[in-house]
């Protein structure tokens, strides 16, 4: 069977529409990580993923009389696109059942390319259901996006060229696994010809499945996936698949959602590419496999397996990549509500860069602050966390709180009964170290700063918008104080938004 497989990998056809992606230097990371990382551009193919060659050869291996009749298939978007585009190609129709979860994006490009769409169910698994159905009752023939041997030969292409395109030493290749399709194909090729090289299968926390049925040594079906890394949102793996990746992959490294923001947004700084996060999932396994088995000066390749990002995405990505590469840590501060607290602790967090400031007044004893800071390594936010409580600020560390980083950090504020006085003003100001101190130390000590939201997006200036209780008296005051700071600002006092939510 193995050898039936390297000849099937050999003489697959996938050149027919495929092309062999370049082995990239990721020279940044790299560097960083103290280990050659060389970028399987599988992202670069024409569909934008590597699914295009397992789609075709089986396709191009049908009978005459089944590609007439029509294939079908089911898909969370990659494959899908790799069905439609080999159908085209080869002049038969294909109607494709995905998930109604799946990102617009690629739903829309299976449609250009010719396949007849069919939404049905949350996750691939819900699809298969489907379109098994559909196969039956209009007489398709059923294209599997992973447990099928011309599938798996096709996608084995990816670790010939591998192994042509690096004939050095190299010391592990880190796949993507949904259903187990590309790591069946590379680790039975790779492991034939140089089994010096470990094959290490990348898994996301919330869909696991394979690295589950290989512990419980036989097939498990999840009860849920999750879907951010939607390419690889599988609840049951192949039987096949199941088979080859027991027989032939070294090891497995299961990564969490932050961990792929973060990888997207390395991949990005090499390349100026976006990959999916299933695109991103071999990068994050491979820097935290490496990182927990202390690997130093090696070599290794993660495959980037697809770039069909949703646009709409990239704001989450953003702001997840600081967490997921730990250079943000978040915690939750108690103050005294009292005048010289807010300064006392923006001198504390002193020339560290803020990421994230929430507050609103709404006790007369107690202030709660949401911070963001960026660090230079997960150690540093115990430390930041012992310095604020050395100094009397009572502190909770929120790094690994997903709650706080998905919802609470978009919601502190709200209502206040201790706001007499108050006026409300957007800044803009240099986005540089000491600016908001430079802020603070022109304000009067006798003004309460009652709300204050700051959230660092990367740009060259930062929008703050505070809340100042400033007494009648001192209006003429405050004027000359906006005049003297010298930041851009716009008063947002009678916003009927702000008088409607805070």
């Amino acid at each position: 069977m193995s050898t039936d497989y390297l000849k099937r990998i050999l003489t697959s056809k996938v050149y027919d529409v495929a092309v062999e992606t370049s082995l990239d230097p990721a020279p940044l990371l790299s560097q960083r990580i103290s280990n050659a990382i060389l970028l399987k551009r599988e992202d670069t193919q024409p569909v934008f993923s590597f699914k295009l060659r397992g789609a075709y050869n089986k396709m191009a291996n049908l009978t005459p009389a089944a590609r007439a009749r029509g294939v079908i298939a089911a898909s969370a978007g990659n494959h899908a696109q790799g069905v439609a585009l080999s159908a085209r190609r080869l002049g038969c129709r294909a109607v494709i059942v995905m998930p109604t979860t799946t990102p617009q994006v690629k739903i829309d490009a299976v449609r250009r390319l010719g396949g007849e769409v069919v939404l049905e169910g949350e996750s691939y698994s819900d699809a298969y259901a489907h379109a098994a159905k559909l196969e039956k009752k209009e007489k398709l023939t059923f294209v599997h996006p992973f447990d099928d041997p011309d599938v798996i030969a096709g996608q084995g292409t990816v670790g010939m060229e591998i192994l042509r395109q690096h004939p050095g030493d190299l010391d592990a290749v880190f796949v993507a696994v949904g259903g187990g399709g590309l790591i069946s194909g590379v680790a039975t090729y790779i492991k034939q010809l140089r089994p010096g090289i470990k094959v290490i299968g990348v898994q996301t926390e919330d869909s696991d499945a394979m690295v589950r049925s290989i512990k419980a040594g036989r097939r498990v079906m999840l009860n849920d996936v999750g879907l951010f890394s939607d390419g690889t949102a599988v609840k049951q793996v192949g039987a096949e698949t199941f088979r080859l990746v027991k027989q032939y992959v070294d090891d497995f490294v299961v990564v969490d959602t932050d961990a792929i923001c973060a990888a997207i947004k390395d991949v990005f700084q090499d390349t100026r590419s976006v990959l999916e996060p299933a695109g991103a999932l071999a990068v994050a396994g491979a820097k935290q496999y490496l990182a927990q088995h202390k690997w130093k000066n090696k070599t290794v390749v993660a495959i980037s397996c697809g770039a069909n990002m949703n646009f709409d995405r990239l704001r989450f990505v953003a702001d997840r990549a600081e967490v997921g590469e730990m250079r943000e840590a978040v915690f939750a501060v108690s103050m005294p509500e009292q005048r010289g607290s807010f300064r006392k602790f923006c001198e504390l967090v002193g020339d560290r860069s803020v990421t994230e400031f929430n507050y609103r007044i709404s006790d007369s004893a107690r202030a709660h602050v949401f911070v963001g800071v960026q660090v230079a390594s997960p150690a540093e936010s115990d430390k930041i966390a012992g310095h604020f409580r050395k100094h009397g600020f009572d502190t909770l560390d929120l790094t690994h709180d997903e709650m706080a980083k998905t919802h609470l950090r978009h919601m502190v504020g709200g209502r206040s009964t201790l706001t007499q006085n108050e006026v409300l003003y957007r800044f803009e100001f240099p986005e540089r170290p000491g600016a908001l101190m430079r802020f603070l130390n022109s304000m009067k000590p006798e003004w309460n700063i009652s709300l204050f939201h700051y959230r660092n997006q990367g740009a060259d200036y930062g929008r703050i918008l505070i809340g100042i209780q400033v007494p009648p008296g001192d209006k003429k005051q405050f004027k000359t104080f906006l005049e003297e700071v010298d930041y851009p600002y716009w008063n947002e006092t009678e916003n009927p938004a702000y008088k409607l939510f805070l």
